[in-house]
């Protein structure tokens, strides 16, 4: 393996004039790719898309909180609504800060979906069909682990 020439000693350079590039291949970082204008374009579309689902589900939980409070009571399936409501607001502050698993919280959300659906369907609903929602609920749940699991190693 050949050996590289001793960088030379910044304070040995004469004024103004600028140390030598470094070897690429010496333990400098590659520069990204510069993004182009359809990258930048589509992230711009992407953030304010997120924006908008935000601003949306924060009218529709004002909304809801209205009806909670003209009924003046409150429900199992209306805490389970918030709880949908709080995890869109949390997957679109995942998507925005680039923390976290987005993929998971569609996972949640549809786990919560059909909770909340067996709960308002009650007792009314077909034993089978509750049978067949929470077998999803559980495949959803074991997916999710799967998911966690796999991107922490």
């Amino acid at each position: 393996m050949p050996s590289l020439p001793p960088s030379p000693d910044p304070h040995s350079l004469p004024p103004g004039a600028a140390p030598p590039p470094a070897d690429p291949g010496a333990g400098a970082r590659a520069e990204p790719p510069p993004r182009t204008l359809v990258v930048r374009a589509l992230s711009a579309v992407e953030h304010a898309l997120l924006i908008f689902v935000a601003l949306m589900t924060l009218a529709a939980t004002g909304m809801e909180i209205a009806s909670l409070i003209e009924r003046r009571t409150v429900g199992l399936g209306d805490i389970l609504l918030m709880f949908l409501y709080t995890e869109v607001i949390a997957m679109v502050a995942v998507f925005y800060t680039g923390t976290g698993l987005p993929f998971v919280f569609p996972i949640f959300i549809a786990i919560t979906a059909l909770a909340r659906l067996i709960v308002l369907q009650g007792k009314d609903m077909d034993p089978q069909n509750i049978v067949l929602e929470a077998s999803a609920i559980l495949l959803l749940s074991i997916a999710a682990v799967v998911l966690m699991r796999g991107t922490r190693g």
